[in-house]
This record gives C-alpha cells, structure tokens and sequence, in this order.
C-alpha cells in the first residue's frame, strides 16, 4: 500500500472497519465522517450526536455495538494488502482517483491490482453488449487504434464482448487499460477473462468496491457502472441492446455531464437498437473517429508540441482568485467541482469569481463545467 494517507494507522483501522459494515453506501459513509469527524467518532461519540447523521437509522447506529466484529474484520483486509495480495485507497488518500471524488454517489473504498496510483492523464470508457457482433468487435479494434496516438487509458468491465475487446485491443496498442470488476478484487468474474485480468495489470489496473470474500449479488453490476462512467473523460457505446448494462453506464455519464458518443448500427440489428436510441435522445453524440473525442476534450493534436505557457504574476489579485488561476495554470482545464475541490472554495463563491474572470478575458469556460486559462 504504497499511496500517501492523510489518517493515522487507528484511524485507517475505523474507516476500513466502518467502509466494510454492511448496508452503508458512500453517500451515508460520507455524511457520517462529516457528522462524527471521522470512522473512529461513529463508533464513540455520543448516540443522540450520531443519530442526528441523514440516513442512518436504528439498524444502523446497532452497527456501534459491533465494533470489535469490525476491526477483526477490517484487520484481516489489512493483513492480505500488506502482504500484496492487493492495494487499498480511500478516498481521502492521494493515489485516489481524483475524477471519483467529484461524484457525489463515489465509492469510498477501492481495492486495486496493478497500478496503485490510479490518475491517468487521459480516460476513455468504452462499454457495449456481451454479445457483440463482428461489426461490433472490430470498430472496437479500429477505434482503440486511432485513439492510440492520443495515449488514453481504456476503461471498461471485463465482461463478455465488447469489454473484453476493449481490453484485449488497448494491450495490442500498448494503451493502459482499467478493469472495473462487479466482483470482489479476489474473483475474476467471468473467469475465463483471468489470463487478460493478469496481463492488463502490467500496465494498468483491476479495482473493485468488493472487498475479498464478499458476496457477488446482481446489484454490482449496475454499481460498478458509475466507477466506469465516473473515472472515464468520455465514455463511448459500441453496440448495445434497447436495455443493458452499456445503457446504464451511458445514462450515468450523462448524468455526470460527461462527453458520450455512441457507434450507429445496422436498424435492423437489436445490438444497435440502444445506439441509436441514445443518437436519437441527444444524449450521445455520434462516434465518427478520433477526432471527435480529441475536439469534446480538447486534446492536443498528436505529435503537436505543447506551447509551454510562461510563468504569469498573480500577485496583483486577490487571494482566492490568485489560488484558481494557479491551479488553471497548471492544469490545461479543470472541471469547476475539482477546482473547487483544490482550492477550497465552495462552489457558489467559485462560480461568482469565474464568472468575474471570465468577463475579464482571463479565463474561459468550456462544455461540461470546465474551465480553462486563456492568458
């Protein structure tokens, strides 16, 4: 476990015992740090103090009576990452993908095989049918390869079909590539993707919500979708049915306000029938080549050297305003969520002064809540 922490060993102890209680998801984990101050308060603070915490009910604050249970448990988690068996992040620890902590709805806890830091510089999600087609598989593999150039993570779910491709054809490319299991970190789920599971991670990643040993139920699946959808710049449909799982993950970027783009198909084939359906809607673009990805993110050309933007003086403006430009500054754009995020800036203040920056010439902003330097 490589990635810098911002808790103490006890602390980490309390918040991998309270992320492995069941029937506590990220958003209640996440209002129960913010209402006890940390794992370690919930299990020790006064009952009527934490009873005030949305969302947690009387099964809930029982869980205060299992504490013990708990911390055997979380210890013997602990016990398998020391032993390299796998990595575990939070998400207030800095190898933590940055793009899930701007989701309200991300998880708390990751488990991961491979590379333990887990921001890449460029994403691309890439999800369809488990039955792909012929059609399908290869504008898969013809896609991957244009995109190559841009150097872009591929991230899809290991599953039957267009995922597998995905994997299989961004190694062929020499393109990381993120598997987001619905299976504990320990079980490959399909099995028979383990050899792939085991290659990818020489240059990429497996990661999973599950811990080992817990139990595969159907609502993984779906979960797992907002882990694709949520850490991919851009999220692609290849080939899917009216209903499925690529749709779900393609209503999820959407609602993240995440660039979609989805492959046209034969009318006459049901594998298309979601594709288009999602043209149709306006709620994905239609995927023609690269090009399309690079101009809805703005990426550079490749093989286009970078202007290198001079050193700027800020120290004329104000103190909040000196923060944001710094970090535009060093970052080619950045989602407002994130910016605020860095700056600790809350958002209502932050989008007065970007918006004051703005009418200014100093900065500009861009399709999905992001803003970018102009000077």
């Amino acid at each position: 476990m490589d990635s810098k922490r911002t808790l103490t060993p006890n602390e980490y102890r309390y918040f991998l015992a309270l992320a492995l209680a069941p029937k506590i998801g990220p958003s209640v984990f996440k209002a129960i740090l913010a209402y006890s101050g940390s794992a370690k308060g919930f299990f020790e603070i006064p009952k009527g103090k934490v009873s005030k915490t949305p969302g947690v009910r009387p099964k809930l604050l029982s869980l205060r009576n299992e504490k013990d249970t708990l911390l055997k448990k979380a210890d013997k988690v602990l016990d398998q990452a020391e032993k390299g068996a796998f990595t575990i992040t939070t998400y207030l620890d800095e190898a933590f993908p940055q793009r899930l902590k701007l989701q309200e709805d991300g998880p708390v806890l990751l488990f991961s095989k491979g590379k333990s830091n887990l921001n890449f510089p460029r994403t691309i999600g890439i999800v369809g049918t488990r039955s792909a087609t012929s059609y399908g598989k290869e504008a898969t593999k013809k896609m991957i390869q244009d995109l190559s150039p841009y150097g872009a993570t591929i991230i899809s779910g290991l599953a039957y079909g267009i995922d597998i491709q995905a994997h299989r054809s961004a190694m062929e490319n020499g393109l990381p590539t993120i598997a987001v299991l619905g299976s504990p970190i320990n079980k490959i789920y399909p099995s028979i993707h383990e050899k792939v599971a085991e290659e990818l991670q020489l240059n990429g990643a497996l990661i999973s919500e599950y811990p080992p040993g817990s139990t595969m139920v159907p609502g993984n699946f779906p979960a797992r979708n907002r882990i694709i959808a949520g850490m991919s710049d851009a999220l692609i449909v290849v080939e899917a049915a009216k209903k499925g799982g690529a749709l779900i993950t393609a209503e999820i970027a959407y609602s993240y306000d995440k660039p979609v783009f989805a492959v046209p198909g034969n009318l006459q084939s049901k594998y298309s029938e979601g594709c288009n359906h999602l043209i149709q809607k306006m709620k994905a673009s239609i995927y023609t080549g690269p090009r399309d990805i690079a101009q809805a993110l703005f990426w550079e050309e490749p093989g286009k050297k970078q202007r290198i933007k001079p050193s700027l003086d800020f120290s004329n403006r104000d103190p909040e305003e000196q923060k944001i430009l710094k970090f535009l500054q060093e970052n080619k754009e950045m989602d407002i969520d994130q910016l605020s995020y860095q700056t600790e800036i809350g958002l209502g203040v932050l989008a007065s002064i970007l918006l004051t920056l703005e009418f200014e010439g100093i900065v500009k902003s861009l399709p999905g809540k992001k803003y970018k330097l102009l000077v």
